[in-house]
């Protein structure tokens, strides 16, 4: 008969996440991995199978609660597109200002692996290209409700405007790896801004 688990198992996946997400997939060793969730190697493999599905399963976390804390921004219906817009991009300076390491933010676990990862782990990939799609849809759907409410002024393609959008969040993620401190991050979201509504 199986021993029941004495651990407990999401905030070993928290920890797990954080580790990724701090040294990437490959700079993280077993040892890491055990030394952030204070388990021993056996709990971690009987887990969780293997190193590589404890980091899709803190991939997947990781992605869930972002994706979602930036829908609810997206969809909050209260204010208009262009402020949700504005609304999003705060979001994302006060996550690289918050998760910072020696003056330098942890970036984004899904920017970070799609640099490291996607070009030879198909399964991370399409992990990656499903949130993608599902943040473009609704950037782009924040765009058009924004053009009909005269909140976006921006002629240019929806589509367009939204994989702009994205691409700014991403480079600001970066910007914040390098080192970007608060006030070049905003003056990022605030270009942004300027394009779709000037």
């Amino acid at each position: 008969m199986a021993r029941p688990r004495t651990f407990d198992e999401e905030r070993a996946l928290e920890s797990a996440m954080r580790m990724f997400w701090e040294k990437g997939y490959e700079a993280t060793s077993t040892q890491d991995l055990c030394d952030a969730t204070g388990l021993g190697r056996s709990s971690i493999y009987n887990t969780f199978k293997s190193k590589h599905e404890l980091f899709e399963r803190a991939l997947t976390r990781y992605i869930d609660s972002t994706t979602a804390t930036q829908l609810a921004v997206l969809e909050d219906r209260r204010h208009t597109a262009a402020d949700r817009l504005r609304a999003l991009l705060a979001v994302i300076v006060d996550s690289e200002t918050e998760h910072r390491l020696g003056g330098r933010s942890l970036g984004c676990l899904t920017v970070n692996t799609t640099v490291e990862l996607a070009a030879r782990d198909v399964r991370a990939a399409r992990m990656l290209e499903r949130d993608t799609a599902r943040r473009l849809a609704a950037l782009r759907a924040t765009v058009e409700e924004g053009r009909r409410d005269g909140s976006i002024t921006s002629e240019r393609d929806a589509d367009a405007l939204a994989r702009f959008v994205n691409a700014a969040i991403g480079g600001m993620r970066v910007s914040g790896q390098g080192g970007a401190d608060r006030t070049a991050l905003e003056a990022i979201a605030e270009v942004t801004m300027d394009a779709l509504t000037r």
